[in-house]
């Protein structure tokens, strides 16, 4: 018994052949491609592709060539079933059980198909030549559309009296007709309907390029009818889990990092024509989890515009606080706001491509800073507003799936809130401190220098070591040459004397162009000064300071990164920046435990 198709191509849907294969090959990005060693054959040069927009492997040494069950199938000599329990196991699906309804639903997925390929096809072919479709092509021309677009995405115009049911019935059966979404019956006239008569029709495709749906936009102005229609739902097509024009964009995702999702089909169209092709439209629905997913699959970044409009704005919000559970490491939701009254298609035709990626980048707003700014202005500052603002921004981040997205997000949540409302947070959390562990040897000297940072004061202990020890220093430069300072004073007096000390002759302070002022300073506020006193010429007690010293520098550099790097993730959400987030911490603590 064969598996349904859709089931096929939801396992391609979720896995790129690179996926597949990187689990057995170890593959490098080469352009467009992927490459390595042949896993059917032994060899020192790589013969051995991948190409993801194309779906297929091919092996230059052996002549093997196929798609990712193919590659299974073959490297792990398994059955097509038992191909098909492996990757759907790997793309996280439930194993298909087949019933007696399975072959039947075959058979209805063939005439389903047929018949929407054959429907698409004759008002196509209608709107390119025949009259009746002049006042749909009279529209497009002023859409800015030429016949390249038509033909590119398969537009079509049914006319005011179409009769292609009269056509179809003679090959297809009645029922199949009805649940294919295309006819209604008319119990008035005791007839079948076209659905999108005096429509322009726009095809909607699988992930594969096969039609199993129609979009369509009424021409007509001063018309009851709604602007745009869809086909209604049937077994083989659900508008929440399918995306217009995603059969061309994903074959992008090798060359473009993200997407934009826009409202309308024309939006599409109109950013094609323009050539920003890595676009997609969701059907005119509210956006769902399952359409981010799907999209998630190809692009790292899902930039959402919707029309410059009020409508268009409450789509946002809606759509923000539906997907904002899906967010992943590595993986961006953005929001792109045009001119009041505008929408891709009227933006791109009037400006261009530059006009529109240009403001694109500059504009686009990372989803949890979208939704932070929305609720802030639907706050007052009071206690009872600001709780119920609270609240909501609590709730919404508790839906996120991934815990360390989840916990970022709250962090920023409640970072921006603690800015906003300085004297109802006066224990507000600080999340990023970069004030670091002062040295256990000197902490009582500290309190006497509060008008200098901690970090001043570490350095001027530092400078002070050295200053004291030029011969000694002089002789171990080593250890003190790749030293990194980081105020602009101590920063020049430690160029100065790095400069004098790798020269051969004896160095003494006198030597040194340091302003005066600098070393009085230096020597007065230092916190080791009382003691060294105690510990002149002892090379052991010098070199142990240093070290303390040292770890402590190196600890603020580490938290001065950490600080960066923390919010910066606060905005990306990046997995890379997460990691190193990590990374440094478990640093930092092998430090200060040494």
């Amino acid at each position: 018994m064969k598996y349904p198709k859709e089931y096929l191509d939801e396992i391609k849907l979720r896995l790129k052949v690179s996926t597949v294969v990187s689990k057995t090959v170890n593959l490098k990005k080469r352009g467009k491609e992927f490459v390595g060693l042949s896993p059917f054959k032994n060899e020192k040069t790589p013969s051995f592709t991948v190409n993801d927009d194309k779906e297929f492997y091919h092996c230059f040494s052996t002549g093997e060539h196929g798609n990712i069950f193919d590659f299974i199938m073959k490297t792990q000599n398994l059955k097509f079933g038992e191909t098909v329990k492996t990757l759907a196991n790997l793309a996280g699906m439930k194993p298909y059980t087949f019933s007696k309804k399975d072959e039947e639903r075959e058979k209805n997925w063939k005439e389903y198909s047929s018949i929407y390929l054959k429907y698409i096809e004759n008002y196509h072919e209608s709107l390119i030549r025949k009259e009746v479709s002049n006042d749909a092509r009279a529209y497009l021309k002023k859409r800015n559309l030429t016949i390249d677009e038509v033909k590119k995405f398969k537009i079509g115009y049914v006319e005011k009296n179409p009769n292609f049911f009269d056509v179809l019935i003679k090959e297809f059966n009645e029922k199949v007709l009805k649940e294919c979404g295309l006819f209604y019956f008319d119990e008035k006239k005791k007839l079948y309907v076209e659905r999108f008569k005096e429509r322009i029709i726009f095809p909607i495709n699988t992930i594969s390029g096969q039609p199993i749906a129609i979009g369509g936009r009424i021409i007509k102005k001063n018309t009851y009818l709604a602007k745009y229609i869809n086909s209604p739902e049937t077994q083989f097509f659900k508008k929440g889990n399918n995306l217009y024009n995603l059969d061309r964009a994903r074959k992008l995702s090798n060359s473009t990092d993200y997407v934009f999702l826009v409202e309308g089909y024309m939006d599409v169209v109109a950013l094609n024509k323009n050539k920003i092709e890595n676009c997609v439209a969701n059907l005119g629905t509210a956006l769902t989890e399952r359409q981010i997913l799907i999209l998630n699959q190809f692009f790292n970044e899902v930039i959402i515009c919707f029309d410059g409009d009020q409508s268009g704005y409450k789509a946002a919000v809606r759509a923000a606080e539906s997907c904002l559970k899906e967010l992943q490491p590595e993986k961006k939701i953005s929001f792109l706001f045009l001119p009041n009254g505008e929408d891709p298609d009227s933006y791109v035709n009037q400006k261009g491509k530059d006009s529109f990626l240009n403001f694109s980048e500059t504009n686009k707003i990372p989803i949890h800073i979208f939704i932070f700014d929305h609720y802030q202005k639907q706050s007052e500052n009071n206690p009872s507003s600001l709780a119920i603002f609270e609240k909501k921004l609590r709730t919404l981040s508790n839906t996120i799936k991934d815990k360390f997205i989840k916990k970022y997000v709250l962090e920023y949540f409640l970072e921006q809130i603690s800015t906003i409302t300085p004297n109802l947070n006066a224990k507000k959390k600080t999340f990023f401190s970069t004030k670091i562990k002062s040295l256990k040897s000197t902490q009582k000297y500290f309190n006497d220098t509060k008008s200098l940072s901690t970090i001043e004061l570490k350095e001027f202990s530092f400078l002070f070591l050295i200053l004291n020890n030029l011969k000694i220093f002089q002789e171990n430069l080593h250890l003190v040459e790749k030293v990194n300072l980081f105020t602009k004073e101590n920063k020049l007096v430690f160029e100065t004397i790095l400069s004098n000390l790798n020269e051969k002759n004896k160095v003494i302070i006198s030597d040194l162009e340091i302003d005066e002022q600098l070393i009085n300073k230096i020597f007065k506020f230092s916190p080791i000064k009382h003691i060294l006193k105690n510990h002149e010429n002892n090379h052991e007690k010098i070199f142990e300071l240093l070290e303390e010293i040292l770890r402590d520098l190196k600890n603020y550099e580490l938290e001065l990164r950490i600080e960066e790097l923390e919010s910066k993730f606060s905005k990306d959400l990046s997995e890379s920046t997460f990691n190193e987030i990590k990374e440094l911490k478990e640093l930092k603590k092998i430090q200060n435990i040494n």
